[in-house]
């Protein structure tokens, strides 16, 4: 996958977008109860559903998915969807590109 460095600062440029990034990396300590929609046997390691995210974000259903859908369209966040349930977490390849690109272009 490409990355593309402005679509990811524009996204990382907001504090709760910034914040969510974070949490993601942790995410069976900001989100212990992860995983609770999710049927038997299927799992999406790292990933943790919209809802859950909204709630520790304080904010709108709405805004939240805004927020999640512009981090995955600038190549930072992966979802999986399961029923009507959709989980996301981070996409470290791309995170990895960008922490080298922090390395050697800037």
């Amino acid at each position: 996958m490409f990355m593309e460095p402005i679509r990811v600062f524009k996204a990382l440029s907001n504090e709760t977008r910034l914040n969510i990034l974070k949490w993601l990396k942790e995410p069976e300590k900001h989100f212990p109860k992860q995983g609770a929609h999710l049927p038997k046997g299927v799992s999406i390691k790292g990933g943790v559903c919209v809802g859950d995210i909204q709630e520790k974000a304080k904010a709108s259903q709405s805004t939240v998915s805004q927020y999640l859908n512009m981090m995955q369209n600038a190549g930072i966040l992966e979802s999986v969807r399961y029923g009507q349930w959709t989980y996301y977490r981070r996409n470290e390849e791309i995170l990895s590109r960008l922490a080298e690109y922090f390395k050697t272009e800037i």
